[in-house]
Parts: structure tokens; sequence; C-alpha cells
């Protein structure tokens, strides 16, 4: 009977081991605040189609059916990564038609685009992208696994608004040069200088919370702050940390005016800047400030992600364990 149960014993204790690590995370209490402005760039998995143009009297890919923000992986039988990829592939074809496959709303997809040679050049009637670069904001470094987040929310192809999806990329030095003010109804920007020699990081996931991979510069671990949980987050003064003037990086103070806990969402947290100089230079948030970190009472609690339109003095923030979890996954 003694025996029985012991063996009962094990049997919950191995169930209750294999079940509770699942509620486990593996990123740090303390995390490395950022702030610092960032140059990015994305070589997207495939060829995004921006836009279309004329050929003669007809739209070659409006023909083929084919709609902006379809990603081309396959032509003629051949996986295709890169637009130098494709145009190999127009060059081995028999320059009449091309056979793509392509994802939409990712399902596969198939049609056949009809080629037109124009004063002795073929034309596809496609605008391709195969890659994405621009600005914005490192949120944080984990000085424990070294990944980071940023911008706080994904990186699209700006002709389709299509997500981009990840095939490689780099984060690097950026230096902010001039700042263009938000107004109401015209968000501002900031404008800045990139260093690509300056490789901070790799990137290996664009989600809905952010940009995300492997910081590889040293981390400065004198500036942690400890990861708040949602029910730390309350009503009040904060702050964000951004930069607006080459590489310093500074507190504007902000009030948070609300705070939700909506799972898939990266508007958690109202807020309001009530700084003047931030006001002054900026008119409030501007393009390029998301991802700036968001600190109230010595705990980071999210970071910045979007601009209210119509009152740019007001912005959006995502919580940070959403960032750091989607880091995980």
């Amino acid at each position: 009977m003694f025996f029985k149960k012991i063996k009962s014993f094990i049997a919950i204790f191995i169930i209750a081991t294999f079940i509770m690590p699942q509620n486990l995370l593996a990123y740090s209490k303390y995390i490395v605040a950022g702030g610092e402005n960032i140059g990015l760039s994305i070589n997207n998995n495939g060829i995004i189609v921006a836009g279309f143009y004329k050929v003669g009297d007809v739209y070659p890919g409006k023909n083929a059916n084919m709609q902006k923000g379809d990603t081309i992986v396959e032509v003629n039988d051949t996986k295709v990564y890169s637009i130098d990829d494709f145009i190999t592939t127009i060059k081995n074809s028999d320059g009449k038609s091309l056979k793509l496959v392509y994802l939409r709303n990712n399902n596969k997809e198939t049609t056949t685009l009809n080629l037109i040679v124009d004063e002795g050049v073929v034309k596809t009637g496609l605008y391709v992208k195969d890659m994405v670069s621009g600005i914005g904001t490192l949120t944080y470094i984990d000085p424990s696994t070294k990944l980071y987040g940023a911008l706080g929310h994904e990186v699209l192809e700006s002709q389709s608004g299509t997500m981009i999806n990840v095939k490689d990329g780099k984060i690097y030095n950026s230096s902010v040069t001039s700042i263009d003010k938000s107004t109401r109804g015209d968000p501002g920007a900031k404008n800045a200088n990139v260093d690509s020699n300056d490789i901070y990081g790799n990137i290996i996931k664009n989600s809905t919370s952010g940009v995300f991979g492997k910081y590889t510069k040293e981390i400065e671990q004198n500036n942690l702050y400890e990861v708040a949980d949602y029910k730390d987050i309350k009503p009040g003064e904060a702050k964000i940390i951004t930069v607006l003037n080459g590489n310093e990086k500074k507190e504007y103070s902000i009030n948070i005016l609300k705070v939700n806990n909506t799972k898939d969402d990266n508007k958690n947290i109202l807020f309001e800047v009530t700084d003047k100089e931030l006001i002054n230079i900026t008119g409030g948030i501007v393009q390029g400030m998301s991802g700036s970190p968001i600190i109230q009472e010595n705990k980071i609690i999210g970071a910045v992600t979007n601009v209210v339109v119509n009152n740019p003095k007001r912005g959006y923030g995502i919580l940070i364990t959403s960032m750091l979890e989607e880091a995980e996954n």
C-alpha cells in the first residue's frame, strides 16, 4: 500500500513538473532601458508587390489579378527571395510570360504574368520591393539573454501596408539631425543619419508588438530598471526616454491617463505629454519616437507606439511585458 502511494505521489509530481513551466517566462526581472535612436533595415522573405505601372495600353500585373501586398515566392517553379532572383528568372524565361506563386493573406495563389517587350526591354508592369529601411527607438535590452525589443509595433511596407516577413535584418547606430513638429492632423517625424557600419544587432522577428533580435554591442548595465507588472501601472506621472538631438538620451515628463491589459494590442497605455521642452521641440509625439521606453516609479512599464493624430500631445504605449513575452516566442 505504501509503495502504491509513493507511485501515486510520483505520478502527480511528474505531471506537475510538466505543467508548471508553461507559465514561466525566461526574461529578466531587471532590464536595460533603451531610448537610443536606431536605424534598421529588413530583407523580406519574398518579393512584395508595391504597385503597378502601365505598359502600352495594359496593366500586366492587374490583368494577372495581382494586388498590392501580394508576396511573390516562386517564379517558373524556382523559389525567389529577392529582386535579384526575380530578375534572373525573367532573363531565363521565354520572354513571354511567368508562372508566379504568391502569398495573399498567408494563402498560396498562382497566376500567369504576361511579359511585354517595350523598346527592347522586357517589362512586368509590377513595382516590387524586397527590403525596407527606416528609423525608430530601441526600447530595452535583456542583459541575461541579450534579446532586445524596439518600436513597439510592426514594420510595414509603406505602399501596400503589408507586414514585412523577416528573412534577415540589422539595427544600426543613428543620430537625430532635425525634427519636423507634429500638428493637429499631421504627425511630425524625426530626421536622422544612419551609420550602417556601426551595427547594434540583428533582426529576427517583426510583429505587432515590435521588432526583436539579438543585441551584439557591449551592454551598459548601469541603466537597469525593474520590469513592472500590469498591476503596478497606474494613472499619473511618468516619463519617456528618447533622443531629439544627435545621440543624447533625455527624460521627458508625461501623464498616464488610462491603462488596459488587452492582449494583442499595442495601445495599452494612453498618455499625454506634459513636458514643455518636448512640446516646444516636437509638438508632442512624432514618428521615429516609437519604442521610447516609458518609466514610472523607477520601473519600466512600456513603450511609445502611436500618436493620436488629432491631438499629437497624446499618444499610446504597449505594455513592456507584452514585448518581453513576444521576444521569447
